[in-house]
C-alpha cells in the first residue's frame, strides 16, 4: 500500500504566527485555498482510491477540491488530529520559544508533554497506528497495492515519517513538512519505503503503485514491477514551527 501524507494548506494561524493546535475555526488563508486547488491538480490524475483526513477544518478544506475531482467522500480519522498542545494552544510562537519546554520539544521531543495536553510520543503512537491500520484495511479490501491520501498536520506527518525511516522520535525535527506538501510512504511486507518527503512539485507519477503502472505495459513488465516492489531496493519514486 502507498500512502500520500498531505499536510493541510497554509492556515490563518500559520499567517498569524500562532500555534493553532485544535482551536476551532482555524481555516485556510487565501494562499492555503490556492494550495488546496493545486493539490487537486497535482493528485487529481493519480489513481487515488481513498482520502482519510483529520477532523479539523483546515484539513477538510484542503482535501475538498481533490475529493470533488476524484469523486470521493473523505473518511474522518480522529487519530490524525493535530497535537493537543494544551495551554500552549493559540499562543504566539515568539512567546513559546522562551518557554523551558521549547528546548525539550526541539532537542528531545520524545520526552515532551505539553501542559494540559499530550506528549509527542503519544502523537506518534496514535498516528502510526492509524496509518498502518487504514493501510492494512485497504490491502484486504482491494487485494492489491492501493494509493491513498492521509491529510493531517505537520508534527503528525513528521512523526509518521520518523517511524517509516526507522529513526528515533528525537530526530523528527530534522524532517520538514511544509503546508500543502506531500510525503509518500510505501508499506510492504518487509519494511516501509519513503519515496518522497516535503514534495511541493507537480510531477508525482513516480509514486503510482507498480501494479497501476503495469496496466498499460506488457505482462512481462508487470511481473518485473510487482516483483521489485518488495525487494531491498527502493520501489520507485525518487513542532518545530
Amino acid at each position: 500500500m502507498t500512502v500520500i501524507l498531505l499536510r493541510h494548506g497554509r492556515s490563518t494561524s500559520n499567517t498569524a504566527g500562532t500555534l493553532a493546535g485544535r482551536s476551532v475555526g482555524v481555516g485556510l488563508d487565501d494562499r492555503g485555498v490556492e494550495q488546496a486547488a493545486f493539490v487537486a491538480e497535482r493528485l487529481g490524475s493519480l489513481p487515488v482510491e481513498e482520502i482519510v483526513r483529520s477532523p479539523l477544518q483546515r484539513c477538510e478544506q484542503t482535501v475538498e477540491p481533490l475529493a470533488a475531482k476524484r469523486g470521493l467522500t473523505p473518511v474522518v480519522e480522529e487519530r490524525l488530529l493535530e497535537v493537543d498542545y494544551g495551554s500552549w494552544t493559540g499562543r504566539a510562537i515568539k512567546e513559546l520559544v522562551n518557554e523551558p519546554l521549547w528546548k525539550v520539544v526541539q532537542q528531545h521531543p520524545s520526552a515532551a508533554i505539553f501542559p494540559g495536553g499530550e506528549g509527542l510520543a503519544q502523537v506518534q503512537a496514535r498516528a502510526v497506528a492509524a496509518v498502518r491500520e487504514h493501510d492494512a484495511r485497504l490491502a484486504e479490501e482491494y487485494g492489491r497495492d492501493v494509493l491513498w491520501v492521509a491529510c493531517t498536520h505537520g508534527d503528525v506527518i513528521k512523526s509518521v515519517l520518523a517511524d517509516a525511516l526507522g529513526c528515533h522520535l528525537d530526530s523528527f525535527q530534522r524532517i520538514v513538512a511544509d503546508p500543502a506538501s506531500v510525503s509518500v510512504v510505501r508499506y510492504t511486507s518487509t519494511r516501509p519505503f519513503v519515496l518522497r518527503t516535503n514534495d511541493t512539485g507537480l510531477d508525482l507519477s513516480g509514486v503510482v503503485p507498480a501494479v497501476e503502472k503495469a496496466s498499460s505495459t506488457s505482462s512481462g513488465s508487470a511481473s518485473e514491477s510487482q516483483t521489485g516492489s518488495d525487494s531491498d531496493a527502493v520501489p520507485g519514486g525518487g513542532s518545530g514551527a
